[in-house]
């Protein structure tokens, strides 16, 4: 699928790509914080899709990837912003939201947010909160103050540079926080969840799971899994769970 762009009614230029099949339902992958939909993942489901007949939809959030903008000035209220407006003007039908890490987070702020829309989730690795259970409540106390005093923070990364934790993400961020309540979704809620994973604990998944209300709700832990998920059996793994829920909506 080519990349095309086009301006949100925030005025924001996206970057996405798009393939309709005629089918019922349309998959749309969210990607994590800072990633986007050139990863492996991604590129492998956008295959899949394809070969299976299935609409596909993905796109980079404002500040990330191939979209305008600059990543430091993002919050979850803008990314939340930027996934509804694709799901409102680049989408049709029914959905089935795939979010990965931050993308789990912003996937369930979507399918509260259009429940009449979104018909099912598969969510890898889904970190809501994340910006103050995982983030915030782990920081230093140096790297809190130079978020407070100077309004960001250089955080260092095994993945390449480091990036900066700002401020308004982090104030932001706790208006969307939705693990201390039940989470209203009745569809099916798939979910893949690496043992071994160093950025969002296997047990923040397991208390996802105890939040949601949906009674078709299926956790698959892995127990040698890491965060992406992007071995070859992890990416057969997200296919055979894509597959597997739509049978179920």
């Amino acid at each position: 699928m080519s990349t095309q762009f086009w301006t949100t009614p925030s005025q924001r230029r996206i970057a996405y790509k798009s393939s309709t099949s005629g089918g019922k339902v349309t998959f749309v992958w969210l990607s994590g914080f800072n990633s986007d939909m050139s990863g492996t993942k991604v590129l492998s489901l956008e295959a899949w899709a394809q070969q299976q007949g299935v609409n596909f939809v993905a796109f980079d959030y404002s500040g990330h990837g191939l979209s305008d903008g600059d990543f430091a000035d993002g919050t979850i209220s803008a990314w939340r912003e930027d996934a509804l407006a694709v799901i409102d003007e680049r989408t049709a039908g029914d959905l089935i939201l795939v979010g990965s890490s931050m993308g789990g987070w912003l996937a369930l702020l979507s399918a509260m947010a259009r429940p009449q829309r979104v018909k099912g989730l598969v969510l890898i690795a889904p970190a809501p909160d994340f910006t103050e259970k995982l983030m915030w409540s782990e920081f230093s106390a140096t790297a809190k103050a130079e978020i407070m005093e100077n309004s960001r923070y250089m955080r260092p990364s095994d993945y390449g540079e480091p990036y900066p934790i700002t401020r308004d993400l982090i104030e932001d961020g706790r208006k969307w926080q939705i693990l201390d309540s039940d989470i209203t979704f009745t569809g099916p809620v798939r979910i893949l969840q690496g043992m071994a994973d160093a950025d969002v604990p296997w047990q923040h998944a397991q208390q996802l799971v105890s939040k949601m209300t949906s009674q078709d709700l299926v956790f698959s832990l892995i127990k040698d899994g890491d965060h992406r998920l992007s071995r070859d059996q992890d990416i057969a793994r997200l296919k055979l769970t894509c597959t597997e829920i739509m049978s179920a909506i």
